[in-house]
């Protein structure tokens, strides 16, 4: 498989790319993301915050990121 940045890769090989989980088969690359994005929380007060270097969201108060506030799902 040839990757964008012009990287190829074998049949079969696996990578993290961008937060995104990719495969390389016969058949071509397939890329799905690595995380989860938080649903069900108090968006009025509360905000989701993205850490590309971990791929993960953090969801805070809106006046106090040093505060969590509850989430009720993610996908």
């Amino acid at each position: 498989c040839h990757v964008a940045d012009g990287e190829l890769r074998e049949f079969g090989s696996s990578w993290r790319s961008d937060c995104n989980d990719c495969t390389c088969s016969m058949s071509g690359i397939t890329c799905c993301s690595s995380y989860a994005r938080p649903v069900g929380y108090n968006e009025e007060e509360c905000v989701s915050i993205f850490n590309k270097e971990t791929c993960t969201y953090e969801v805070v108060e809106k006046a106090d990121h040093s505060k969590a506030c509850e989430v009720q799902g993610w996908m």
